[in-house]
């Protein structure tokens, strides 16, 4: 299947009109620090491009594979050829927006709302959006002895990751539709809305202070091997099952003065993707070598076996599904309408693609001009 249909998760949500939410709008909902673990692989053989060395950013998660996968089997390092890349691994969007924006990442492998904040806080000056990289991977998943039904969550208390972030906004989005109300600042209503780190659900969940939680993998899996019941998978919720969870940003000073190296990045992306596609069982085991590589542990098979194949690895960043997430927040008054034009430039994605023969995607009218 190409790998610029192939899809996986996650819309967007906040970004920085209210003060009290541009930490919550910006993080991915992962953690709240970042992890400075600075590595650099190896430079490939090869001609050097513009830049001596390239520093790339992104999570130690499963959302983040293409960059996962695509260091461990070496595929962005041998597009760079002599020019050296060097990772940053970061456990929320913000530290990531703040290292884009000091010069200490180029490149970033990051979600929705944080790219939106950002772009939105330096008035479109500071990132563009240059390629995609994941869709879905976020479910709804409960205790199945007080939940039984989807109507059976009103009363009940759900979680999301974070004010504002990118499931947060989905999710009020969804009881809005129910035609049930709840206040997206307090979380009160007919759904009570619980904002509670990923790391922490689980044991919220066992100790039953939560009755489910709206969470993108592998936190879904990590509940139903505690007992937890999938009720619903978010990607059924979109048109084509497809929303953006992670994309790829690039800092405006970096792709004007060396879009080269952009486009060897973006490079080794796509054929990072087209291989995660084509054997997801290695693709699989190479993801969590490096996240054993990079945490120190492995996810286990009974969480990364479910979670895995909810994941859609795509080229295209979806980028109708940012503005439809961007709308959500919107409604849920978490958000003024923000201004997205100029977010992306796939001048370089568009350019690999024709390469390899897969057709060009579109930036839904955002796209620089």
């Amino acid at each position: 299947m190409p790998a610029t249909r192939t899809i996986l998760r996650r819309g967007i949500a906040a970004a920085a009109a209210l003060p009290l939410l541009i930490g919550a709008l910006a993080s991915c909902g992962y953690g709240s620090e970042a992890d400075e673990s600075d590595k650099a692989a190896p430079a490939a053989k090869g001609e050097k491009l513009s830049a001596d060395t390239v520093k790339l950013g992104y999570f130690p998660n499963l959302t983040h594979a293409t960059a996962l996968v695509g260091e461990q089997e070496g595929i962005l390092q041998k597009e760079l050829g002599g020019t050296q890349l060097k990772s940053t691994t970061f456990n929320a969007g913000p530290s990531e927006i703040e290292a884009l924006n000091a010069g200490s990442i180029d490149i970033g492998f990051i979600g929705p709302s944080p790219a939106i904040n950002g772009f939105t806080k330096s008035q479109g000056k500071n990132l563009r959006i240059v390629a995609g990289s994941a869709s879905g991977g976020v479910k709804l998943v409960v205790n199945p002895k007080k939940i039984k039904t989807l109507d059976d969550l009103k009363g009940k208390k759900i979680a999301t990751p974070q004010l504002g972030n990118t499931q947060d906004v989905s999710f009020l989005n969804w009881i809005a539709e129910k035609g049930w109300t709840t206040d997206a600042q307090s979380g009160k209503g007919d759904v009570s809305v619980v904002r509670s780190d990923n790391k922490i659900t689980p044991d919220a969940y066992k100790s039953g202070s939560i009755d489910g939680a709206w969470v993108p993998e592998p936190t879904a899996s990590k509940l139903v091997a505690l007992g937890a019941k999938e009720l619903l998978d978010e990607s059924t919720l979109w048109p084509d099952e497809k929303f953006v969870i992670t994309h790829i940003i690039v800092s405006q000073k970096f792709l004007k003065e060396h879009p080269d190296v952009v486009e060897a990045v973006v490079r080794g992306s796509v054929k990072t993707n087209a291989w995660i596609n084509a054997n997801p069982e290695k693709a699989k085991a190479s993801a969590n070598a490096k996240l054993k590589a990079l945490t120190g542990k492995e996810l286990p098979a009974e969480i990364i076996d479910p979670a895995w194949p909810s994941i859609a690895f795509t080229d295209d960043p979806l980028a109708t599904t940012l503005q439809t997430q961007a709308g959500y927040a919107v409604k849920a008054g978490l958000l003024e309408k923000p201004d997205l034009n100029g977010i992306y430039d796939l001048s370089a994605l568009n350019k690999v693609l024709k390469a390899e023969g897969e057709p060009e995607v579109s930036d839904a009218g955002l796209g620089v001009k």
